[in-house]
């Protein structure tokens, strides 16, 4: 079962007026990261908001040298596929990808393939927090490297916390092997030895019989004649 994380940044919080900034994916095979994933800084084509700036740390300058979003189209799809996609309010990052789609007039992702986290963790737990960060505490997941918000960072982080909201780290889980690795095992040829012989030697046989010669009346061999029989009770 394929599964893609996604996440994204972007320089406000309505798809009709902001744009994308970044796209974090991680794949996952029966829940496990194949190790595979997709990243990448955009070009919005408009200047950041402060506000938007504070909260992800991606300049107007810093991103004015990277591509558009139609640059990246292509590969992006290519690597979500027909999966189904993981995202913490998922609503949000399904929006602002669909309305950078809807701009080059591609088909939008439809809504029921989307995964949404928060949904998940309300149902589990309800009246908690829902945010990535609360559900990172709940779960004892570390955070120490999200000085910010950041795309590919933050669907790694969301990778684990869904594994805990859909089972939790069960051994089965945590020992699973992704189609990918499956690929990179190599076969062991096994070498059948010749069967060992079983039958007692000569000597083996003559010492087994000095051995019971030595058991006074074994019960293997006292021959019971009828008038020896015990009564029946």
């Amino acid at each position: 079962m394929r599964e893609v994380i996604l996440d994204t940044e972007t320089t406000g919080l309505s798809p009709i007026d902001h744009r994308v900034v970044e796209i974090g994916c991680i794949e996952l095979i029966n829940h496990v990261a194949t190790g595979k994933e997709f990243h990448a800084y955009i070009n919005p084509e408009r200047d950041m908001p402060a506000e938007a700036e504070a909260v992800h740390g991606l300049s107007s300058e810093f991103l004015s040298t990277k591509p558009l979003f139609a640059a990246i189209a292509d590969e992006f799809l290519a690597f979500i596929g027909d999966s189904p996609v993981v995202a913490h309010n998922a609503g949000f990052d399904m929006g602002f990808i669909n309305a950078e789609l809807k701009r080059l007039e591609r088909a939008p992702l439809a809504a029921d393939r989307a995964i949404d986290t928060v949904l998940l963790a309300r149902r589990k737990f309800p009246g908690a927090q829902a945010s990535l960060d609360a559900l990172c505490r709940r779960f004892q997941i570390d955070t120490s490297a999200r000085t910010k918000h950041g795309a590919l960072l933050d669907a790694q982080l969301l990778a684990q916390v869904y594994l805990e909201l859909v089972g939790g780290r069960e051994p089965g889980l945590a020992l699973a092997l992704s189609e990918t690795v499956v690929a990179t095992l190599t076969p062991v040829e096994r070498v059948a030895r010749e069967p060992r012989p079983h039958a007692p030697t000569t000597e083996e046989l003559a010492a087994h019989t000095a051995f019971i010669a030595t058991i006074k009346n074994p019960l293997w061999t006292t021959v019971w004649s009828k008038t020896e029989e015990p009564a029946a009770s």
